[in-house]
């Protein structure tokens, strides 16, 4: 389990800080839909609790090291994988935090209607937690 839970991990956060590095380089691109950008968040989600500004990434860090460690409490094969992208992409984040001073985010959707703006790790946590709710409310896919 501690492989893989760890190789995800890995994993996820070269891919987003590769990505995140083009960005942070000068790299955009504008279509009709899509932007690619670089913006800076202080806060979570929709810019919440931007208010805590520095307490924020050392709040996040103890609720990932909370998860982290039920994690390895659960020793449950099955959540590994998912535990794993998760953790890799809330970690990639708060390393964000510490270096550039905010998340690094370059997705903004305005297609219709005008959607926040986004990353490769906010996309992996969402598709994780899904995973692992869909994993703890269906227990019969989860035999060890």
């Amino acid at each position: 389990m501690s492989a893989i839970l760890f190789l995800s991990m890995a994993g996820i956060f070269i891919i987003d800080q590769n990505i995140k590095s083009l960005f942070v380089e000068g790299f955009r691109y504008y279509t009709e839909c899509i932007d690619f950008i670089l913006v800076y968040n202080k806060g979570v989600a929709f810019s919440l609790f931007a208010f805590l500004d520095e307490y924020l990434k050392y709040i996040q860090l103890l609720l990932v090291s909370g998860v982290f460690g039920y994690l390895l409490y659960l020793q449950k094969f099955c959540y590994a994988l998912p535990g794993g992208i998760l953790l890799g992409g809330a970690l990639s984040n708060i390393y964000d935090r510490f270096i550039h001073g905010g998340v690094v985010d370059m997705v903004y959707w305005h297609c219709g209607f005008n959607f926040a703006v986004f990353n490769f790790a906010d996309v992996m946590i969402d598709f994780a937690v899904l995973w692992i709710l869909i994993l703890h409310f269906r227990p019969n896919l989860c035999k060890n």
